[in-house]
């Protein structure tokens, strides 16, 4: 197998992308901007990233004979969501290189793993437990203390896999109802408000962070991101650091995503990781029209061994996501001046799919000037 710093793709070459949602989608456009091809490989026939790539692979991740074929046709691999099954990830990186490596999917799958792996490098988390039977969970409620949040080791996203448990909540019942025999309870945070860091990392270490993001989420969904956010410098500096840090430990080479809380703490603010996203992520979207290069980018230019641009953002940003029957209203988000619409080609609606985002950016001199959604017709 080839070595990550060994990766040098040129014009023609084929990126394969696991995952054939919108993230695969707009990471197969900026390829094709940069002269490369991309190949998909998704289980699912109705996938948007199909449609934008000549050469497509509809087959279960537990097929090998199929994963092997994909191997063959293209000179590096990429993934646009991160729970990829490890044994599909070994596969492919016999044959080709897996980037970001296949031993970052098995730190960011598991929450537990992903948090012990921050903690040790100094790098604040909420209180947190391992959880195995209700037993356990009782256990952890007496060291944590509630409110607390339970979310399932592996597989959740947007809210899922997850559960508030509040004073006189039966910790069984919970239990019972989160249905999985491996969980980790994590302290509720009072946060002021919630930001992001999207950073890029090359094989050579060269990193390049997004500004700081603001993320307002509605069910657990993001739907607005704002940039910059509206937090003092410094702590934007150290909120990059921690990006910087967690990507450098990794030995990183793509985009990830860290989420963090800004918790007020003795008249001053602090950080709190709560994930870490290997992969592009919602939350970097604004990146597309409001930077000088997009997330998307970024991570093609450091999975094929190409430098890295330094972001510039060209003003202040909001990005909506529009989620279920939202995507109704894209006819009247192109009357509004300064707005870009990009839609995801995704068959029906339904309640928390997002189908599309919009972005608006503001110059500097307009910065206050938000374009609201605007009403249906």
């Amino acid at each position: 197998m080839t070595a990550p710093n060994q990766v040098k793709l040129k014009p023609g070459d084929t990126i394969g992308i696991l995952g054939g949602g919108q993230l695969g989608r707009m990471l197969a456009m900026a390829a094709a901007r940069l002269g490369l091809r991309c190949q998909v490989f998704s289980p699912d026939p109705d996938s948007p990233a199909f449609d934008v790539v000549a050469n497509a692979t509809c087959a279960e991740y537990a097929d090998v004979e199929a994963l092997e074929l994909f191997a063959n046709d293209v000179d590096v691999i990429t993934y646009e969501f991160e729970n990829v099954p490890s044994a599909s990830a070994m596969i492919l990186a016999a044959r080709r290189p897996v980037l970001p490596g296949r031993e970052i999917l098995e730190t960011t799958q598991d929450r537990l793993v992903e948090k012990d792996f921050v903690k040790r490098l100094g790098i604040g988390t909420a209180a947190y437990a391992d959880v195995s039977s209700a037993a356990a969970l009782r256990a952890a409620i007496g060291k944590i203390g509630l409110p607390a949040v339970i979310k399932t080791r592996r597989f959740g996203y947007d809210g899922k896999g997850q559960a508030i448990i509040r004073e006189g909540d039966d910790p069984d019942q919970v239990w019972q109802d989160l249905g999985t025999k491996s969980a980790i309870l994590e302290a509720f945070i009072p946060f002021e408000r919630e930001i992001s860091v999207i950073a890029a990392r090359s094989a050579d270490g060269q990193v390049e962070c997004f500004d700081v993001t603001e993320n307002e989420h509605s069910d657990h969904i993001l739907k607005i991101s704002r940039v910059p956010a509206a937090i003092p410098d410094a702590l934007a500096a150290q909120a990059r650091d921690v990006a910087q840090r967690i990507a450098n430990a990794l030995n990183y080479v793509g985009v990830l995503a860290v989420e963090m809380f800004v918790v007020p703490e003795d008249g001053g603010l602090k950080l709190l990781v709560n994930e870490v996203a290997p992969r592009v992520h919602n939350s970097g979207h604004w990146t597309l029209d409001g930077a000088s290069i997009s997330q998307f980018e970024q991570h093609i230019r450091a999975i094929a061994g190409w430098p890295l641009g330094k972001p510039v953002r060209h003003g202040a940003v909001t990005m909506t996501n529009l989620i279920g029957d939202e995507i109704n209203s894209y006819q009247q988000w192109l009357t509004v001046p300064g707005v870009t619409v990009h839609l995801y080609g995704k068959g029906a609606p339904r309640p928390g799919r997002k189908m599309g985002h919009v972005t608006q950016v503001h110059t500097q001199a307009h910065v206050a000037k938000v374009a609201a959604p605007p009403k249906p017709a």
